[in-house]
């Protein structure tokens, strides 16, 4: 029930009265019927009485107040349909929320407020001027907060871009985000314009002034054009097997942890991919080999148009914590690999350049794999002492490359072979750029710290650099050494 007229006869002797504040509307070409002007007059008087105390705003002035505050809030309505239910995101002391309640008493409307004081002030104000259908979220809203509403609407000085983020897990598809901002925001959409492609759509960019003053405003509307999170997570529920995980001593969380560490990766012919560019682009590009998706609870479901064959593991945030080894808080996938078949010195070499890699360091693996795909090496050889190609962090390191290479098991070492065809790369060797490459041979890097083995040493080449740095990381000696060649080779190929 609304509350009565009765209710709302406060007045305050000798101070302004509803009168004045009716005018004041009806000058900026806004007409309230006599119960809405009443219930905007009880909302003053309490916002008056607890401001003191609460620190609610920094307008006293009774004109200010009402122009500043009220119509300025109402305004809105005139200019544009308001979608409902409607999110008032960071309300404050209730505005724009609680004057649009007034003067549109059908519409649904959720405060939005975390800060202590300020709930204590909308839970009054809400009680004492018997509002129905308007509810206080008492929380600072993220993406994770996924109740659907129609729209939102806020007065807040946050970057737009940031607010556009905030909202994308409870905004339903084609709602609406309404911003009040003053005249001064083109840095904001140029922001907006610039990032990456954004998922929604200007729709309405309006300059106007409340009438009979100089405050200028300015209305901005965007519509979602993709879906939000709630919708995304009941579609991938219907189609992708979803398995929960929530004890250490589930099976297939044990089969996973293994996964953190070589031997487990080589013994399960899977591994896990972390981080969401990586996750994206293996998805997409190798969808076979796309086992399950694995996110924090029901968090970040997996793609619409992700691979048939893929399950959806939904594992307690603790678990995923002990996965997630990078920090990345992104989904990982599980990725079955395609077999690494051994190479012996007598199966030779492919034409143009094999690359042989002992480097022990994952993430140096996964680098140099990264830069062997980018200069077209067909073939790359894992020697021994190498590092898995698929630990989380050789594959994080890689962008997903190690999948568009050929990988094969090679020897120590210590045990290939002298006659063969090799390029190796040492601090200690001749300058690379009078090198003369093979039309097939091998470039060999020696092992972080301990170099190449002797036999290597004495016709290797160098990376010259500057006088007083001891050497370059082996990752980076073979990505300027992978470059050198590819451009020795683009030259005779253009002659």
């Amino acid at each position: 029930m609304m509350a009565t007229k009765d209710q709302f006869s406060a007045t305050d002797s000798g101070a302004p009265n509803r009168q004045q504040m009716g005018a004041l509307f009806e000058r900026s070409g806004l007409h309230l019927s006599d119960f809405q002007l009443q219930q905007i007059w009880a909302y003053h008087l309490l916002l008056r009485q607890f401001n003191p105390e609460l620190n609610l705003t920094r307008i006293h002035n009774f004109e200010n107040m009402v122009i500043k505050l009220y119509v300025d809030s109402i305004l809105p309505a005139n200019l544009l349909p308001l979608p409902s239910p409607l999110l008032d995101l960071g309300t404050g002391a209730g505005m724009p929320g609680i004057p649009l309640k007034i003067l549109r008493p059908q519409m649904e409307i959720l405060l939005a407020e975390s800060r202590r004081k300020r709930l204590d002030f909308l839970n009054k104000t809400v009680g004492h001027l018997h509002l129905n259908g308007i509810r206080i979220i008492e929380k600072k809203i993220d993406p994770e907060f996924q109740e659907p509403v129609a729209g939102v609407i806020t007065r807040a000085v946050e970057e737009m871009s940031k607010t556009l983020e905030r909202v994308r897990g409870c905004l339903a598809p084609g709602g609406k985000v309404i911003f009040m901002k003053g005249p001064h925001c083109d840095a904001e959409l140029k922001k907006i314009r610039r990032g990456p492609r954004s998922n929604y759509d200007l729709i309405m960019d309006q300059s106007y002034m409340i009438p009979y003053t100089r405050h200028r405003r300015r209305l901005l509307v965007f519509e979602r054009l993709d879906q939000p999170h709630y919708v995304q997570k009941s579609r991938a529920m219907l189609r992708f097997p979803v398995q929960f995980i929530e004890s250490e001593q589930n099976p297939r969380f044990k089969g996973l942890k293994k996964l953190l560490n070589s031997r487990g990766i080589k013994k399960a012919g899977r591994a896990l991919v972390a981080g969401s560019k990586p996750v994206t682009e293996i998805l997409y590009r190798f969808p076979q080999c796309c086992e399950a998706w694995i996110s924090a609870g029901d968090r970040h479901p997996p793609p619409a148009d992700g691979p048939d064959n893929m399950n959806w593991f939904q594992m307690a945030p603790g678990l995923f914590n002990h996965l997630d080894v990078s920090g990345t808080h992104a989904p990982l996938l599980l990725l079955k690999y395609p077999e690494i078949r051994p190479w012996r010195p007598l199966d030779g070499f492919q034409e143009g350049c094999n690359l042989l890699i002992p480097f022990q360091d994952p993430e140096n693996v996964g680098a140099v794999i990264r830069s062997a795909a980018a200069f077209g090496i067909k073939q790359v050889i894992l020697l021994t002492e190498s590092a898995h190609p698929f630990h989380p962090k050789s594959l994080r390191a890689s962008g997903g490359a190690v999948l568009s290479v050929r990988l094969r098991n090679g020897p120590s070492i210590n045990e290939l072979p002298d006659e063969l065809p090799i390029v190796a790369l040492s601090a200690e060797g001749s300058d690379i750029r009078s090198a003369v490459y093979p039309s097939t041979f091998g470039l060999l890097v020696g092992l972080e710290g301990h170099g190449l083995p002797e036999a290597w040493r004495k016709a290797a080449w160098r990376i010259p650099i500057e006088a007083g740095v001891e050497s370059l990381n082996a990752a980076a000696a073979a990505t300027v050494a992978l470059y050198e060649w590819s451009c020795r080779r683009n030259f005779v190929d253009k002659r």
